[in-house]
Protein backbone atom coordinates (compact mmCIF):
# COMPACT_ATOMS: atom_id res chain seq x y z
CA UNK A 1 0.00 0.00 0.00
CA UNK A 2 2.95 2.29 0.63
CA UNK A 3 3.97 1.96 -3.02
CA UNK A 4 0.65 3.16 -4.47
CA UNK A 5 1.23 6.89 -3.78
CA UNK A 6 4.79 6.56 -5.06
CA UNK A 7 3.61 4.88 -8.25
CA UNK A 8 0.94 7.52 -8.85
CA UNK A 9 3.43 10.32 -8.28
CA UNK A 10 6.00 8.61 -10.49
CA UNK A 11 3.45 8.35 -13.32
CA UNK A 12 2.87 12.09 -12.99
CA UNK A 13 6.61 12.81 -12.94
CA UNK A 14 7.27 10.42 -15.84
CA UNK A 15 5.19 12.55 -18.15
CA UNK A 16 7.49 15.55 -17.68
CA UNK A 17 10.61 13.90 -16.29
CA UNK A 18 14.08 13.06 -17.40
CA UNK A 19 15.49 12.46 -20.85
CA UNK A 20 17.75 9.41 -21.23
CA UNK A 21 20.66 8.68 -23.58
CA UNK A 22 22.25 5.23 -23.78
CA UNK A 23 25.56 3.82 -25.00
CA UNK A 24 26.63 0.16 -25.01
CA UNK A 25 29.08 -2.40 -26.36
CA UNK A 26 27.55 -3.92 -29.52
CA UNK A 27 29.58 -7.13 -29.11
CA UNK A 28 27.97 -8.07 -25.77
CA UNK A 29 25.16 -10.61 -25.42
CA UNK A 30 23.01 -8.93 -22.77
CA UNK A 31 20.70 -11.95 -22.41
CA UNK A 32 23.43 -13.79 -20.46
CA UNK A 33 23.22 -11.34 -17.53
CA UNK A 34 20.76 -12.15 -14.76
CA UNK A 35 22.57 -11.31 -11.52
CA UNK A 36 23.79 -7.95 -10.25
CA UNK A 37 25.11 -6.05 -7.28
CA UNK A 38 26.43 -2.55 -6.74
CA UNK A 39 29.99 -1.50 -7.35
CA UNK A 40 31.86 -1.89 -4.04
CA UNK A 41 32.96 1.76 -3.88
CA UNK A 42 30.18 3.96 -5.20
CA UNK A 43 30.98 7.67 -4.96
CA UNK A 44 27.78 9.08 -6.40
CA UNK A 45 28.03 12.70 -5.33
CA UNK A 46 24.55 12.34 -3.79
CA UNK A 47 23.59 12.28 -0.14
CA UNK A 48 23.47 8.92 1.60
CA UNK A 49 19.68 9.18 1.68
CA UNK A 50 19.53 9.77 -2.09
CA UNK A 51 21.95 6.86 -2.65
CA UNK A 52 19.52 4.65 -0.73
CA UNK A 53 16.61 5.96 -2.83
CA UNK A 54 18.42 5.15 -6.08
CA UNK A 55 19.40 1.68 -4.84
CA UNK A 56 15.87 0.94 -3.59
CA UNK A 57 14.33 2.00 -6.92
CA UNK A 58 16.89 0.05 -8.96
CA UNK A 59 16.48 -3.07 -6.81
CA UNK A 60 12.71 -2.96 -7.17
CA UNK A 61 12.75 -2.41 -10.93
CA UNK A 62 15.54 -4.90 -11.69
CA UNK A 63 13.94 -7.64 -9.59
CA UNK A 64 10.62 -6.99 -11.38
CA UNK A 65 12.49 -7.84 -14.59
CA UNK A 66 13.85 -11.11 -13.21
CA UNK A 67 17.30 -10.00 -12.08
CA UNK A 68 18.68 -11.43 -8.85
CA UNK A 69 20.88 -9.47 -6.45
CA UNK A 70 23.87 -11.69 -5.73
CA UNK A 71 27.13 -11.72 -3.78
CA UNK A 72 28.79 -13.15 -6.92
CA UNK A 73 27.12 -11.03 -9.63
CA UNK A 74 27.63 -10.96 -13.37
CA UNK A 75 27.08 -7.19 -13.45
CA UNK A 76 28.19 -4.42 -11.15
CA UNK A 77 26.01 -1.34 -11.17
CA UNK A 78 27.63 2.01 -10.55
CA UNK A 79 25.88 5.37 -10.50
CA UNK A 80 26.88 8.96 -9.98
CA UNK A 81 25.26 12.36 -10.33
CA UNK A 82 26.29 15.89 -11.16
CA UNK A 83 24.00 18.66 -9.99
CA UNK A 84 23.60 22.37 -10.51
CA UNK A 85 21.11 24.83 -9.06
CA UNK A 86 19.08 27.27 -11.16
CA UNK A 87 15.98 29.40 -10.96
CA UNK A 88 12.73 27.82 -12.01
CA UNK A 89 11.88 28.33 -15.66
CA UNK A 90 8.27 29.04 -14.71
CA UNK A 91 7.56 32.75 -14.84
CA UNK A 92 4.69 35.18 -14.69
CA UNK A 93 4.81 37.66 -17.54
CA UNK A 94 4.12 41.33 -17.08
CA UNK A 95 3.79 43.70 -19.97
CA UNK A 96 3.20 47.39 -20.49
CA UNK A 97 2.54 48.92 -23.84
CA UNK A 98 1.34 51.97 -25.56
CA UNK A 99 0.82 53.16 -29.04
CA UNK A 100 0.08 56.20 -31.04
CA UNK A 101 -0.75 57.01 -34.60
CA UNK A 102 2.41 55.72 -36.25
CA UNK A 103 4.36 53.96 -33.50
CA UNK A 104 4.24 51.90 -30.41
CA UNK A 105 6.30 51.12 -27.37
CA UNK A 106 6.22 47.92 -25.35
CA UNK A 107 8.05 46.62 -22.34
CA UNK A 108 7.68 43.18 -20.85
CA UNK A 109 9.41 40.96 -18.33
CA UNK A 110 9.07 37.72 -16.42
CA UNK A 111 9.06 37.14 -12.70
CA UNK A 112 10.32 33.67 -11.73
CA UNK A 113 7.96 31.59 -9.59
CA UNK A 114 8.39 28.23 -7.92
CA UNK A 115 11.79 28.67 -6.29
CA UNK A 116 15.09 27.06 -7.25
CA UNK A 117 15.45 23.83 -9.22
CA UNK A 118 18.17 21.16 -9.06
CA UNK A 119 19.31 20.18 -12.56
CA UNK A 120 20.68 16.68 -12.28
CA UNK A 121 22.59 14.40 -14.64
CA UNK A 122 22.43 10.84 -13.30
CA UNK A 123 24.76 8.32 -14.94
CA UNK A 124 24.25 4.58 -14.46
CA UNK A 125 26.94 2.11 -15.55
CA UNK A 126 26.64 -1.67 -15.96
CA UNK A 127 30.05 -3.32 -15.65
CA UNK A 128 30.78 -6.93 -16.62
CA UNK A 129 32.39 -8.29 -13.44
CA UNK A 130 34.34 -11.08 -15.15
CA UNK A 131 35.88 -8.85 -17.85
CA UNK A 132 35.94 -5.70 -15.68
CA UNK A 133 34.53 -3.78 -18.68
CA UNK A 134 31.82 -1.18 -18.98
CA UNK A 135 29.16 -2.79 -21.19
CA UNK A 136 26.19 -0.41 -20.88
CA UNK A 137 25.73 3.19 -19.77
CA UNK A 138 22.71 5.45 -19.43
CA UNK A 139 22.72 9.18 -18.75
CA UNK A 140 19.50 10.78 -17.54
CA UNK A 141 19.00 14.55 -17.38
CA UNK A 142 16.22 15.72 -15.09
CA UNK A 143 15.23 18.31 -12.55
CA UNK A 144 13.51 18.49 -9.19
CA UNK A 145 12.67 21.26 -6.78
CA UNK A 146 15.41 22.22 -4.37
CA UNK A 147 13.09 21.77 -1.39
CA UNK A 148 11.46 18.52 -2.53
CA UNK A 149 9.99 16.32 0.20
CA UNK A 150 11.45 12.86 0.82
CA UNK A 151 8.37 11.34 -0.87
CA UNK A 152 8.84 13.50 -3.98
CA UNK A 153 12.54 12.63 -4.12
CA UNK A 154 11.69 8.93 -3.85
CA UNK A 155 9.15 9.25 -6.67
CA UNK A 156 11.61 11.28 -8.76
CA UNK A 157 14.37 8.67 -8.49
CA UNK A 158 11.92 5.83 -9.12
CA UNK A 159 10.71 7.49 -12.34
CA UNK A 160 14.27 8.29 -13.51
CA UNK A 161 15.52 4.74 -12.88
CA UNK A 162 12.39 3.41 -14.58
CA UNK A 163 13.15 5.49 -17.69
CA UNK A 164 16.78 4.37 -17.62
CA UNK A 165 15.91 0.69 -17.35
CA UNK A 166 13.35 0.91 -20.17
CA UNK A 167 16.41 1.18 -22.44
CA UNK A 168 18.00 -2.00 -21.05
CA UNK A 169 18.76 -4.38 -22.65
CA UNK A 170 19.51 -2.58 -25.90
CA UNK A 171 17.23 -3.51 -28.79
CA UNK A 172 18.79 -5.56 -31.56
CA UNK A 173 18.57 -3.84 -34.94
Amino acid sequence: MKLLPILLLSIFLTSCGASVAVDYDKQVDFSKYNTYNYFPTIDSGLSELDDDRVIQAADSLLQERGFVKSESPQLYINFYARESLSNSRNTIGIGVGGGGRNGGIGVSGGIPIGGKVINQRLTMDFIDVQKDDLVWQAIADGEMKERATPQKKEAYYYSVIQKILKKYPPRKK
